[in-house]
């Protein structure tokens, strides 16, 4: 069943963390099913992540083209990684790119990180800043780390590392 190959931790109730019973996951993956057969982008997403763990990527790949087609912000971080990786598809560094800046105009912080990345390694030292700044304030760790770098070697001001810092806490 779809659920057997979660992680342990996954097959307990959210609510009172007794283990789930295998009438349980049933249930569970039958609402699965009826979340994605209304279109609901994050059931399919999570069903692309569990054809991913399971190795079948091109499946995946269906699945979060799916839920992306919908605006699921995590699933087109999810096919960026795909297309980067060559996971399922062919390389593509261009579509790759494509869905990393969906994602991170969706909201999506570790795409902004990543786009923040890509730039740097450009020699696009400002828009990589302009970028981790954002990725802060949405809190994630890496992009306040790598401004803090920034920032040691003058390429941020003081100020701005400040309010990246306000931002993210």
């Amino acid at each position: 069943t779809l659920f057997k190959s979660m992680p342990r931790a996954e097959l307990r109730c959210p609510f009172c963390r007794q283990p789930r019973s295998l009438n349980d996951q049933e249930k569970l993956e039958k609402m699965l099913m009826k979340r994605i057969e209304v279109n609901d982008p994050v059931a399919m997403c999570k069903m692309g992540k569990q054809r991913y763990r399971e190795g079948d990527h091109s499946t995946a790949f269906e699945w979060y083209s799916k839920a992306a087609g919908l605006g699921d912000t995590e699933a087109h971080y999810l096919l960026s990684c795909l297309f980067l990786n060559g996971e399922g598809v062919e390389k593509d560094k261009k579509k790759s790119i494509y869905h990393m800046e969906q994602a991170a105009i969706g909201g999506h912080p570790s795409a902004r990180h990543c786009l923040g990345i890509i730039e740097r390694n450009n020699g696009r030292r400002e828009r990589a800043a302009k970028h981790w700044i954002i990725a802060s304030k949405l809190g994630h760790d890496d992009s306040i780390n790598s401004l803090r770098g920034f920032n040691e070697k003058g390429y941020v001001s003081k100020e701005e590392f400040s309010e990246a810092l306000r931002g993210h806490q």
